[in-house]
């Protein structure tokens, strides 16, 4: 007697599930079929994530490159992925877009670990922006109080603990972070 098919879910599917939920979680993504399914953060997530979020703004209200977002959003690159970014940048002309289906180019992306979303930041995820071209990949970890930095070609992370430094096309000038900002106590 064979296995039961695996039902492979769609970026439509996952859509409807986060229609049906009257708030942000949990929050539904799918990557090539697979449901990922992540819980409310941790208050700590939302703490790093805004800091991040809020340097990034004030860089890019001077540098005029692109916009900073946050979840929830539905950045889909076909039927079968759909994600759902911590803290991520879009260019210009795709920060002009009306509807996140238009969406398929991001100049950032940065994914804020807990321990229910390590295994698909650090892997799926990861894979999946790789694989599409996300210049840059920040995974913040604030347990080891570090951010492993990816870029498409990359096999193994470069860990930064003193400073992230991200130099998108078109900027006059680097954006600067010293990590200990992003986990200073509140």
């Amino acid at each position: 007697m064979g296995m039961p098919a695996q039902l492979q879910y769609t970026a439509a599917m996952v859509r409807r599930l986060n229609e049906r939920e009257p708030h942000y979680w949990p929050r539904y993504e799918v990557v090539d079929g697979e449901l990922l399914v992540t819980p409310a953060p941790w208050k700590w997530h939302y703490e790093v994530a805004d800091r991040l979020e809020d340097a990034l703004r004030e860089y890019l209200g001077r540098e005029c490159i692109g916009r900073v977002y946050h979840s929830p959003s539905d950045i889909s690159w076909g039927k079968r992925k759909l994600v759902q970014p911590d803290v991520f940048v879009l260019p210009m002309d795709e920060a002009r877009k009306l509807e996140w289906r238009e969406v398929k180019h991001l100049l950032l992306i940065a994914e804020i670990l807990s321990p229910s979303t390590e295994h698909n930041d650090r892997y799926i995820k990861r894979r999946l922006y790789q694989l599409h071209g996300v210049p840059l990949y920040w995974i913040i970890d604030p347990d080891a109080r570090a951010v492993e930095c990816w870029t498409p070609e990359d096999l193994e992370p470069r860990t930064e603990r003193d400073r992230i430094v991200w130099h998108p096309e078109g900027a006059t000038i680097p954006f600067e972070l010293r990590v200990a900002e992003l986990f200073r106590p509140l």
